[in-house]
């Protein structure tokens, strides 16, 4: 091997936190190997320097992204957004003013407001997304970053590591940004608006959040915490993991050997495995079968309803769209049309095709239709733009008899659509798109002589 490829001597001292030392490919003597979650394909990790990241040489999926001093990064990262984060919620986040009437709301009103409108579900899912969730994951990021720094690993950390990869998908800080500016360009035109110092710290608090979960090595922090238990024996690369009986872990990369029973979990991070997520299609199935039926409610009944000077005007979604066009408010039609018609109509037949082309997939179209599922799996979070919007205009325009807007029906039932959509890409196995069609020969039973 020549000396361009082999990897930097670290520059840190010996005496760093283990998390801060050589990577885990120069501190073993033998290959790291990983399954891809995409299309199960078994491969060697490189070794990798700061800034880069090793994919999937069969579907280009990234496996490994490597960050250079991981733990501090990602702690500095989490305590500036839990700062900008009680900031947001501290002080005022927009007021506005309309005829001598002012009204000024707290982010936390959002959520509290819809309450009032006999709304507990959708005011739950609010605050959770942009304000819960979001918390409990920076805690989680600083009590495992923490433990590492100090090479002695704190209580939980096994189950606080799992956990902040499924809190991932629900944090929506920068999807109710969008929908805080959409609400806002809406009203700015009707009454005069003025912007809180709550608005702009969660503006900081929406940023800070998305590089803190980019800052996360993943890899190295499990190798950090649970170090990394050998390869079974007799892996092999450049084939699929299932057809040597194994299975790569989906929280922390580990490559485990499937038990004949079938009931097994991680030995490194306990995390329950299966060769294919079980039914699979039947589940994806359901679920679209569920948003399908909600997205008919979602755009019957009105989504909210205005009244002005005694007169009570609903509006449906599609009739909000067609009212921000006739006044000329072209790129905000764009946007609610994109997030709130495009997205969970091209989402349901998306990932519907997928399902109907599982049995008849091959590796010459598995990569176009692998990344179509990654498409659908990244946009469905942003159709909940229409309820973030519901819900700021719901809190701010309060202005007594004058104008007031209250939340419809639609509002629950197209939250569901976003939140079905969002289980039927997580249920839905992208590996399946990648295994050979069963033929009736591999399904007949063996002929006994």
């Amino acid at each position: 091997m020549s000396q361009h490829w082999l990897p930097k001597r670290p520059t840190l001292t010996v005496n760093a936190p283990l998390v801060d030392q050589q990577p885990p490919e120069t501190r073993t003597q033998r290959r790291r190997l990983r399954a891809c979650h995409e299309c199960d394909w078994v491969s060697a990790l490189p070794p990798l320097k700061s800034g880069e990241k090793a994919s999937c040489p069969r579907c280009s999926h990234v496996l490994v992204k490597r960050n250079r001093y991981p733990a501090q990064r990602s702690m500095a990262l989490a305590i500036a957004s839990l700062v900008a984060l009680l900031l947001a919620v501290s002080y005022p986040f927009v007021s506005f003013s309309y005829s001598g009437v002012s009204n000024r709301i707290e982010l936390s009103e959002t959520a509290s407001t819809l309450i009032a409108f006999h709304q507990p579900v959708v005011a739950i899912g609010v605050i959770m997304t942009i304000v819960v969730l979001p918390a409990v994951y920076l805690l989680g990021t600083l009590w495992l970053q923490f433990g590492l720094l100090r090479n002695d690993p704190l209580p939980f950390s096994r189950s606080t590591a799992r956990s902040l990869s499924h809190l991932t998908p629900w944090m929506m800080a920068d999807v109710f940004i969008i929908g805080a500016l959409v609400s806002l360009i809406k009203v700015a035109g009707l009454a005069d608006i003025e912007l809180g110092l709550s608005f702009w710290a969660y503006c900081a608090f929406a940023i800070l959040l998305l590089m803190t979960i980019q800052s996360i090595d993943a890899d190295w922090m499990w190798f950090a915490l649970e170090g990394e238990p050998l390869a079974p024996e007799g892996t092999q690369t450049g084939m699929s993991a299932a057809a040597q009986q194994l299975t790569s872990c989906p929280t922390c990369g580990l490559v485990n050997r499937l038990s004949p029973s079938g009931k097994q979990h991680c030995v490194r991070c306990h995390e329950r495995l299966h060769p294919r997520l079980p039914h699979s299609v039947q589940r994806t199935w359901a679920l679209l079968t569920a948003a399908t039926v909600m997205y008919i409610p979602a755009n019957i009944y009105p989504i909210m309803t205005t009244t002005s000077l005694g007169n009570s005007s609903p509006s449906t979604i599609v009739g909000g769209i067609v009212e921000l066009i006739q006044g000329g408010s072209w790129p905000i039609a764009a946007v609610i049309f994109v997030a709130s018609i495009i997205v969970p109509v091209g989402k349901l037949f998306a990932m519907a095709w997928l399902c109907s082309v599982v049995n008849r997939s091959h590796a010459l179209n598995a990569q176009t239709r692998t990344r179509l599922y990654r498409i659908t799996e990244f946009i469905g979070r942003w159709s909940m733009v229409d309820v973030f919007v519901v819900a700021i205009l719901v809190a701010l325009i309060r202005a007594d008899s004058l104008m007031t807007i209250n939340p419809g029906p639609a509002a629950l039932a197209f939250g569901s659509v976003v939140v079905l959509t969002m289980l039927a890409a997580m249920t839905f196995d992208p590996r399946l798109l990648w295994d050979a069609p069963k033929t009736q020969d591999d399904e007949a039973p063996p002929i006994r002589t």
